[in-house]
């Protein structure tokens, strides 16, 4: 065993599969504990207290404590709009459930740095309230598929937990959450240690580095495709960066993964109209591209 794990690549694979099951099974247990204290009902009765920008800064960061991948966060999405909740509030939940949540927070800081952690939170924010608030302001709701808006919202509220009640909801929560995942972070650890012991730095730097000024640009483009969350992205996002990619690079790479997969775009084009999908991925595009560059010009000082 101790041969085989001499094994660099093996070794990679091992040690960070490790590490990021670990995290990831503390961190949904964690996250969904905290989560059991706000149900949908609970999170549209929140959000509808506010209005305009104060609406759409709270959606955006209950996002942040709902660990959803893109996909499972449009059923909210459409349990928000037919609850009443104007499209550009339900857009800045939407923008930042997949992209920014406590789970990403605490494995970027564990990989990247606090500096790092939280700049990337703090920026997903800015482009979950900024894209919603453009696409609020251009008259949107036009544009939500009609069966979406004429689902009646439930009233019903949910029964109040227990503590032990909430500790089995976390466990089965992380449970659940690590079977889906699991097979992403596999993915992205086998690609992560390919990057990392086979793919020669000149390359890397050359694609990805400060030789190309269109690194951020690729790295987007290459991300929107791929289907994952940022427990899957983070081996590859550091594999990269060891390699000579620039840090704003990779993370526009994980900010596209984890918002734009190409899987929940086409869910999205199921409960909104053709405009209103390509507004969103403009936005959402054009934020992670200009926030990859941001990140960029300040990598001396956060790492």
């Amino acid at each position: 065993m101790n041969k085989l794990l001499e094994n660099p690549v093996l070794s990679f694979f091992v040690y960070d599969t490790a590490k990021i099951t670990l995290l990831l099974c503390l961190l949904i247990f964690s996250i969904s504990y905290i989560q059991s204290y706000f149900p949908p009902e609970r999170s549209k009765r929140i959000i509808g207290r506010f209005k305009g920008l104060g609406a759409r800064i709270t959606a955006a960061l209950l996002g942040t404590v709902t660990p959803f991948c893109s996909c499972s966060s449009i059923p909210l999405f459409i349990g928000f709009t037919s609850a009443g909740l104007p499209v550009g509030v339900t857009f800045s939940f939407l923008i930042s459930s997949p992209m920014v949540d406590l789970g990403s927070l605490v494995l970027l800081m564990s990989i990247f740095g606090v500096k790092v952690a939280l700049a990337y939170v703090v920026f997903g924010l800015i482009i979950a309230v900024a894209g919603s608030s453009i696409i609020e302001a251009l008259h949107m709701d036009r544009y939500v598929e009609g069966f979406v808006t004429a689902v009646k919202a439930a009233e019903s509220e949910s029964p109040s937990l227990t503590v032990r009640d909430r500790l089995i909801y976390a466990r089965d929560k992380m449970t659940e959450t690590l079977r889906k995942v699991f097979p992403y972070i596999v993915l992205g650890v086998s690609i992560g240690a390919v990057i990392h012991n086979w793919v020669p730095e000149e390359v890397i730097a050359k694609v990805l580095g400060t030789e190309n000024p269109l690194g951020v640009v690729i790295a987007t483009v290459v991300g929107v495709p791929m289907y994952g969350d940022i427990f899957g992205t983070v081996p590859v996002a550091e594999a990269l960066l060891v390699k000579g990619a620039r840090l704003g690079t990779v993370l526009a790479f994980m900010m596209a993964v984890t918002t734009l997969s190409l899987p929940s775009m086409i869910l999205l084009k199921k409960v909104v109209k053709t405009r209103l999908l390509y507004t969103f991925i403009v936005i959402c595009t054009f934020g992670i591209i200009a926030v990859g560059y941001l990140f960029n010009l300040l990598q001396p000082y956060l790492i």
